[in-house]
């Protein structure tokens, strides 16, 4: 049980084995023991379980949690505005009757009075994701919080509590990614942001330092910090988080790392591990759903003391949906230490059959797959123009391969331009405005198999077989 309530156990078996007979009853209070010890130490440890649990042990533990709630006490009357009533039966049972959701309206890891099991389930989680983020490289990590918001949210949050910190300050040195929310959050946090384009490094696009260090001593005491990147799309490749973690030291300044789908790569987590004992990096976000297959909505902020995580939570205006907790909770003991494991080094075999697959395709077409190997997640495929037929635009690429039921291809023209906010950014999607080689990306993330390798280039093989002109 989640609270041990012995007496009454034994009353319970004591009056069960009159009933069926001592034998029977005994050897089915085993199982329940045993059930019992594998909740006690995921309480008393707070560590993913060696082997994941079965849906009924977890269902077990969920209807315990849930009883612990006041909305589900027997004979309870709720005098206030917020008691935890819920009128559908089906959105009762699809959060397992947990209905207070996260935190209290000061700060967001705060245990709520009158949802002690909610509570309980949120710190146990916190402690589940901190053995993660530990076992798969980042082992200087000292804490962290789920949040109940997707990535662009939780990059919001820190850089506000940045700002608390250093109210004075308001410029936010960023190595440009071209994804929209890394553009947006700092301007809704309401700082400049001062954008630093990647130096071209044969086909990879990697970290200019030397910008990076001018902007430190040109704007001074108005840095706010450095926002770098890990995971991202090819040609980009990881932050030299090591080296811009120094030049924070060296200038103290605050270092905001979007770990976005980092957790997945061990070179992502190796990064943010040695720049954290070598320079400065004060918090790295991540997303909830790249990471761990659940459905999108929370995230996890990380630190490297524990009480700079205390202070991001308090930051949080209000309580929040314990939703994405719930489901982190689930997938992680239902996983357990071998089943993550295992979907990470599926991972990297499926980086590895991509890659391979993708060359050998690139060959039949005179085109070739980009030299990126400091990105391990995600690949990218020349487009030559005069490969295609002069009617194809290389955007129908992607639009063909979504109509085949492929999804999340990005193809790439270096050509156009975004505003996000008061930003520009020329050639979007191609993190530079240097880069002048088209191309299609594909992300080789968890969860993706085998088999979804192989369909993938049986498809797009007969995509470019239709429009190449090779």
């Amino acid at each position: 049980a989640v609270v041990s309530t012995q007496s009454t156990g034994e009353k319970a078996t004591s009056a069960a084995k009159k009933l069926v007979g001592d034998s029977y009853i005994e050897q089915g209070c085993g199982s329940l023991r045993t059930a019992d010890n594998a909740t006690r130490h995921l309480i008393e440890q707070r560590r993913l379980p060696q082997h994941g649990w079965s849906d009924l042990n977890i269902r077990r533990v969920l209807n315990e949690i849930a009883l612990m709630d006041s909305n589900n006490f027997d004979g309870n009357v709720g005098a206030g505005e917020r008691e935890g009533r819920v009128y559908s039966e089906i959105v009762r049972q699809r959060n397992f009757g947990l209905a207070h959701g996260m935190g209290r309206s000061g700060d967001i890891a705060a245990n709520q009075p009158k949802a002690a099991g909610s509570a309980l389930m949120c710190r146990v989680t916190e402690g589940l994701v901190l053995d993660v983020l530990r076992s798969t490289g980042c082992t200087n990590t000292k804490s962290c919080v789920v949040l109940p918001v997707a990535t662009g949210m939780a990059l919001l949050t820190s850089l506000l509590y940045l700002k608390q910190c250093n109210p004075k300050a308001n410029v936010v040195i960023w190595p440009r990614i071209d994804q929209g929310t890394c553009v947006k959050a700092p301007q809704t946090a309401g700082c400049v942001l001062e954008v630093v384009e990647p130096i071209v490094d044969g086909d990879s696009l990697v970290t200019n330092l030397d910008r990076i260090e001018e902007l430190m001593q040109l704007h001074g005491d108005a840095v706010l910090c450095v926002m770098t990147t890990t995971s991202c799309f090819a040609p980009r490749t990881p932050d030299k988080l090591v080296q811009v973690a120094g030049l924070c030291k060296k200038y103290d300044k605050a270092h905001l790392v979007n770990n976005a789908y980092g957790i997945q790569c061990s070179r992502c987590m190796g990064l943010l591990n040695t720049a954290s004992l070598q320079g400065r990096v004060d918090l790295y976000v991540q997303s909830l759903d790249k990471n761990f297959l659940v459905p999108v909505g929370g995230s996890i902020v990380a630190g490297f003391t524990k009480d700079i995580i205390s202070k991001v939570s308090k930051t949080y205006p209000g309580r929040g949906s314990s939703a994405p907790v719930l489901d982190l909770f689930i997938t992680l003991i239902s996983l357990g230490k071998e089943g993550y494991n295992a979907l990470l080094k599926q991972r990297k075999e499926v980086y590895v059959r991509l890659k391979d697959q993708l060359q050998q395709l690139a060959g039949r077409y005179k085109e070739r797959v980009l030299d990126t190997p400091n990105n391990q997640i995600s690949l990218a495929f020349t487009l030559t123009p005069s490969n295609y037929k002069e009617s194809c635009a290389l955007t129908e690429l992607g639009s063909k391969l979504f109509t085949r039921n492929v999804t999340g291809a990005r193809v790439v023209t270096c050509s156009g331009s975004k505003t996000v906010g008061h930003v520009t950014l020329d050639k979007w999607g191609c993190h530079s405005n240097d880069y002048d080689t088209p191309y299609i990306t594909f992300a080789a993330a968890v969860g993706m198999t085998t088999d979804d390798v192989d369909k993938l280039v049986e498809k797009f093989g007969q995509v470019l077989g239709k429009l190449s002109v090779v």
